[in-house]
């Protein structure tokens, strides 16, 4: 039995490795825009957990008996959810309405051994520093947040703009591992059975 991580974000990748596993590497393709149309409304820990199910549930069927993880993270500033900016025009301008406030990172899971699943968002307090202008051009054009939930990262270079944050770090960077645990022990297993030697 293995680890799947049905996504291609190094973040993830580097969180299951620096806690031991060496996932298995399946990213999903599911589409996202069309997902979040249909849930239009709708809470934003059930948008966020929704896309982690649709990407958990499109690979698992190929990995019977094994943990399938799906996972998304979006950004909640003012009441609208925010993901990736893709471009540095979008991440600096992102970072002017971000930059002195608060916001929330949730990450949405869902866990997946065969028909048992787990799915639970993990929501954590971003407090943003009242970042320069120019460290913010600087930031975007360096293309580190382009890809990131938020325009931001807190383990690299992200961490100078980043005051303060509540909740769980691993949740901001990609997964929870306390989730994860947490789902490995409702299936009867234990976080250290994944462990490599």
């Amino acid at each position: 039995m293995q680890i799947v991580l049905a996504s291609q974000s190094p973040s993830r990748l580097m969180i299951l490795r620096q806690a031991g596993v060496e996932p298995v590497i399946h990213p999903a393709h599911v589409d996202e825009d069309a997902i979040i149309a249909q849930l239009d409304g709708a809470d934003p820990d059930e948008i966020v957990t929704r896309l982690a199910l649709a990407k958990a549930q499109a690979i698992a069927p190929e990995h019977p008996g094994d943990v399938v993880i799906g996972g998304d993270s979006m950004l909640l500033l003012d009441g609208q959810l925010q993901g990736k900016p893709h471009t540095p025009e979008a991440t600096i301008e992102r970072w002017r309405q971000q930059r002195g406030r608060t916001a929330h990172l949730i990450t949405g899971h869902a866990i997946c051994l065969g028909e048992r699943r787990v799915v639970e968002a993990s929501r954590t307090t971003i407090h943003f520093a009242d970042a320069s202008d120019a460290d913010i051009e600087a930031y975007a054009r360096s293309g580190e947040p382009l890809q990131c939930a938020g325009a931001f990262t807190l383990e690299a270079l992200g961490g100078w703009f980043i005051d303060a944050i509540e909740g769980d770090p691993s949740s901001v960077i990609g997964l929870s591992l306390p989730v994860v645990r947490r789902a490995l022990y409702s299936f009867g297993l234990n976080a250290s059975d994944f462990w490599t030697e």
